[in-house]
């Protein structure tokens, strides 16, 4: 039953479940809609790299700062840029590729130009925002705006 199943011909399986017509099939399946998917710059059914929300960020806050951390792995500090304007955070850059296509028989590597952009939460001290870049992760820092609370005032309704 195997030798149905494109891709399977002369491959052991690699788990107890690839054993399963059923399981390969469902795999297959699931490839044909990413592929589909992805060429339209969606991929909803996979968190690959090269899906709609290269970089992978996470946005942490506390009272007094801001924190975004994006994981670029395979780069190096020169080829990443951040900007802050009207309360938007924006990492972009570029990842290089580093064969030839010629070389290249299979990759599910991300390489291109990318562009992040998120709307901060709160205002920043933007003269005091710092970045670190260490083992593929960056870190950007935001101190918040000290602010004066919004105060509460009624106002009656005169007759």
């Amino acid at each position: 039953m195997t030798d149905l199943v494109p891709g399977r011909r002369f491959r052991a399986p690699d788990r107890p479940s690839d054993v399963s017509p059923f399981f390969a099939l469902q795999r297959e399946m699931n490839r044909l809609f990413d592929d589909t998917f992805n060429g339209f710059g969606l991929a909803p059914f996979t968190r690959e790299q090269n899906s709609f929300g290269w970089p992978s960020v996470e946005l942490t806050e506390t009272d007094k700062e801001l924190k975004v951390t994006a994981e670029l792995a395979g780069l190096d500090e020169k080829d990443i840029e951040i900007n802050i304007q009207d309360d938007v955070l924006t990492l972009r850059g570029e990842k290089h590729t580093e064969t030839d296509d010629k070389e290249r028989r299979y990759s599910e590597r991300f390489y291109g130009r990318f562009e992040r952009r998120m709307a901060l939460p709160a205002q920043v001290d933007e003269d005091r925002a710092r970045a670190t870049f260490k083992n593929g992760v960056l870190t950007v820092t935001l101190p918040k705006l000290e602010t004066t609370k919004p105060t509460t005032k009624r106002i009656q309704i005169g007759k």
